[in-house]
């Protein structure tokens, strides 16, 4: 049964998240019910990370199985046809090894997280962005987070419902880019980890930005980490500006 890559672009606003649920739309729901159009039956896709309602994503990475050979590209456009007009959009497609897995073989996952600021409500950005009101300390919010890079007991910023086996995770890079964005000026949070725990993106963003703002000071970030402690985390941050933005393998079926 031949297997394929997908790599996915979507919309998160209108969805309950990338995972299938009973009777809300899921990202995973609606390739699915693709699928079903081009080789009728049930089809059940794993997916590289499970987004949250809300969250987008540039660059997911899925595998699907089918019965018959696919031109990878015809196959692509197919499932594009099928999928509109929802925000979900195949940008990429290969055919992989049978034992690939979308999930199992990913060596890490980076996300980026986009904050706008500026006081005018959003309009073109709205729902994509998370937006406060005022300028945030750059300087101040890189020195906060500088102590949590590297291998770390991530307590504090995983959900109380996270369901990964252990807190402990490598965090190999978080970069903080400021930017002219099309509707004001931005900062891109860069996250780079072989995995992530449940809201432990969000969670970061929230804390640094209580730093950028001047509520706490960036050595409090330090003492939130080393708390291994949920309430000592900063705010969780909605989740409009979250994206997963690429999914790395040894062996890239895209290159």
């Amino acid at each position: 049964m031949p297997r394929y890559a997908l790599q996915v672009e979507y919309n998160g606003a209108p969805f309950a998240g990338w995972q299938r649920q009973a009777d809300v739309p899921s990202v995973q729901g609606a390739i699915e019910a693709a699928l079903a159009r081009l080789q009728p039956g049930e089809h059940t896709i794993a997916a590289a990370g499970r987004t949250d309602a809300g969250v987008h994503a540039t660059a997911q990475v899925a595998h699907c199985d089918l019965t018959r050979d696919w031109d990878p590209f015809r196959l692509s456009e197919a499932l594009n046809y099928h999928l509109k007009p929802q925000p979900v959009a195949i940008r990429a497609c290969a055919r992989v090894a049978d034992d690939w897995h979308a999930r199992f073989s990913a060596g890490e996952r980076r996300y980026l997280f986009r904050l706008l600021m500026r006081r005018a409500p959003a309009t073109f950005e709205a729902g994509l962005v998370w937006q406060v009101k005022q300028a945030l300390d750059v300087e101040a919010m890189r020195a906060g987070a500088a102590f949590l890079v590297g291998h770390h007991d991530f307590t504090t910023f995983r959900s109380s419902i996270c369901q990964a086996a252990s807190p402990v995770k490598t965090l190999d890079e978080i970069r903080i880019e400021p930017i002219e964005g099309p509707s004001g000026p931005e900062l891109r949070f860069h996250l780079r980890a072989r995995s992530f725990l449940h809201n432990q993106v969000r969670s970061i963003v929230g804390t640094l930005e209580r730093v950028g703002a001047g509520a706490w000071a960036p050595e409090q970030v330090r003492d939130a980490l080393e708390a291994r402690d949920r309430a000592a985390c900063g705010p969780v941050c909605p989740p409009d500006g979250l994206y997963l933005a690429g999914v790395g393998y040894a062996d890239d079926p895209f290159a």
